[in-house]
């Protein structure tokens, strides 16, 4: 069984906890916890690299991530997250547009579903989501969560 490292970092948005082996990030996800400290002892490099580019990100100072990820999903899961990954900061898409994307443009909510499996938020960026009318949609940070990445990123919501 490969080992786990664990990193928290508190956001303007709430806390954030962040799991990875020794090269890949496999989790990032909002806690209701409250984190008692940032621990940086004995942790792989990929981890540490991640936790900076999260800071820069809520900075406004990075666009994009180069950490290294692995998912764990059914094939069409997959696809979706790589799709996801293609939307570009301060960009959104529809639901629809992704199921088009990944070959099958009548499997919108296999494709919300695939969003709501992601267990890497923001670095693949479900948040970046919306109805085909360009309304805010599930997420499972909070909508309110939802609503100010994309803010963030300025994203005019409806």
């Amino acid at each position: 069984m490969e080992k786990l490292y664990k990193a928290y970092y508190k956001s303007p948005i709430g806390n954030v906890e962040i799991i990875s082996d020794e090269e890949y990030i496999l989790a990032l996800d909002f806690i209701e916890e409250e984190i008692t400290k940032d621990s940086f002892e004995a942790v792989p490099e990929v981890l540490k690299k991640c936790v900076e580019e999260i800071d820069e990100y809520f900075k406004g100072t990075r666009k994009e991530f180069t950490v290294k990820v692995k998912v764990h999903g059914t094939k069409f899961q997959e696809k979706v997250w790589n799709e996801l990954q293609k939307i570009p900061y301060g960009k959104v898409c529809s639901y629809k547009d992704i199921a088009a994307a990944v070959g099958n443009e009548k499997a919108v909510r296999a494709v919300g579903g695939a969003n709501h499996r992601n267990k890497i938020s923001i670095i693949i960026p479900c948040h970046r989501v919306v109805g085909k009318d360009g309304s805010l949609t599930g997420y499972g940070g909070g909508l309110w969560r939802k609503k100010w990445l994309l803010n963030h990123e300025g994203v005019k919501i409806k």
